[in-house]
């Protein structure tokens, strides 16, 4: 087998017609050097250069072998090169988990503040904490505290959930709560999952009981529920951070924005890495994101 070291030692000899002035500028001695040119000669087949005094001349082998092989010995050194480089001057990498929400809304247009090399992986909070506990993520954002040996949660940020309604659509006035939540519950809910939980939160927290209503559109995510109520297929209940840019254009309203309810959000990680440098960082960065976004 070829060692890529003989190249290297032919390319030089080519390039100065002398063993020992390639052996000097490749810092080798001259009895390797020429143990180099004989090993590849040897597995050619045939000499590469002419010995002459004071002078190695190449074969027409010797010519058609440095036309080919030069080009390839160049790139795979530049290449090495540059992985050697940017291995210096790389980022440090750090994977987060989180809903896709929030990644896109509220991670995603800070990313670039990180001085980090980030990772997302986004799916539903059980997904997310099971990335966490498989090591295939550094740190996740969660809407609930989940169980889970050697995690650690801390406080977030608390997201804000409001009725939200195509913007042509009818908002009654009512006299008492029992009609407020018997309207509620004729309508058209959306929502992305059948067990309706941020809207279950809702109503235990304005009626004091679980609501009895059903969804008449289950979608995959709470994107396609704003489209969804976008064009006039029903109301339901999303985080205002989602709104901003639709309110603006009116694609959408809020209903009844004094009946809006609250998400606390954590951080969580493996206690064994809570000392982390980088994720120290990482966490105090996307604090003081959510201190200066509140100001």
């Amino acid at each position: 087998m070829v060692d890529f070291e003989w190249y290297r030692s032919f390319i030089s000899i080519y390039k100065h017609s002398s063993v020992s002035e390639a052996a000097r500028t490749r810092m080798m001695t001259q009895p390797a050097m020429s143990q180099h040119l004989a090993s590849l000669e040897a597995e050619v087949g045939e000499p590469l250069f002419t010995r002459a005094p004071r002078k190695m001349i190449p074969t027409e082998r010797g010519k058609a072998l440095y036309t080919q092989v030069v080009p390839l010995i160049e790139a795979l050194e530049e290449t090495t090169q540059n992985l050697k480089t940017s291995a210096v001057a790389s980022l440090p990498v750090i994977r987060i988990g989180s809903a896709h929400e929030f990644f896109r809304e509220k991670l995603a247009p800070h990313i670039g503040s990180y001085q980090m090399c980030v990772i997302a992986k986004l799916g539903v909070a059980s997904q997310v904490l099971d990335w966490l506990l498989e090591e295939k993520v550094d740190l996740i954002v969660m809407s609930q505290k989940l169980s889970a040996p050697g995690v650690e949660y801390i406080p977030y940020m608390q997201e804000e959930f409001a009725l939200v309604a195509p913007p042509d659509y009818k908002e009654p006035t009512f006299d008492d709560k029992e009609s407020f939540e018997s309207w509620l519950c004729s309508q058209p809910w959306i929502s992305y999952d059948l067990d309706l939980p941020i809207i279950r939160r809702f109503w235990r927290e304005h009626f004091q009981k679980r609501p009895q209503t059903h969804p008449t559109h289950v979608v995959p995510d709470l994107h396609s529920v704003l489209m969804a109520i976008e064009h006039g297929a029903g109301i339901s209940l999303l985080p205002t951070f989602m709104l901003d840019d639709h309110l603006s254009r009116n694609k959408v309203k809020i209903m009844y924005p004094s009946y809006t309810v609250f998400n606390d959000l954590y951080l969580a990680y493996h206690m064994k890495n809570r000392n982390l440098p980088i994720l120290k960082a990482l966490i105090e960065t996307m604090k003081k994101t959510v201190e200066n976004n509140n100001k």
